[in-house]
């Protein structure tokens, strides 16, 4: 096996401690990624950097950029180091802080064509309302844990799959996950 191989290995091992998303929802997100073309993603909620290195690995074959956001110092340092490990450092910008702020005060002349939201379950809602503006016509939204945390998502999956400017759907992957197009 190769150090990305390894690595993903021990990560999914961590999946509980690190709130990790499964394999089977990162092999959809990686192949989401490549199928869309994606260039520029953004990743709410980085933990220890195993959804990061899927959408990384996914970015390599399209020549796209990840702007992770992770409000934990500690978690991001074992992402950076992951990413460096993996040698996919060099595509990915790993951002420290509230991932509303961030959104707010540091990305807002950015655009995404892909968005993963894997951060506070509550403040899904807010996450979403601070990056429509940034998504692209034909952008892709995907939040992972809709129906494990169903209550606590709820007004975000009734405000987005209630929008006529996105198609949605929630799909019976591993904790329930949300994909969302951007119509318009």
């Amino acid at each position: 096996m190769n150090v990305i191989e390894d690595t993903l290995k021990e990560l999914e091992a961590t999946k509980n401690d690190f709130w990790n998303i499964s394999k089977e929802t990162g092999d959809f997100i990686e192949f989401l990624i490549k199928v869309s073309k994606a260039q520029n993603v953004l990743e709410l909620g980085t933990s220890n950097g195993y959804s990061g290195l899927r959408i990384a690995l996914a970015l390599k074959e399209t020549g796209g950029h990840l702007t992770t956001v992770e409000y934990w110092e500690k978690r991001r340092s074992v992402a950076v180091e992951n990413f460096k490990k993996c040698g996919v450092d060099d595509i990915i910008t790993a951002k420290l802080g509230s991932a509303q702020m961030v959104i707010e005060e540091e990305l807002q002349n950015e655009t995404f064509d892909f968005v993963f939201i894997d951060a506070n379950k509550a403040g899904y809602i807010k996450f979403f309302h601070a990056v429509h503006p940034l998504l692209k016509k034909g952008g892709i939204i995907v939040a992972d844990d809709v129906l494990s945390h169903c209550e606590q998502v709820k007004p975000f999956v009734d405000e987005i799959t209630n929008r006529d400017d996105y198609s949605a759907q929630i799909l019976n992957l591993p904790d329930g996950v949300l994909i969302a197009r951007k119509n318009f």
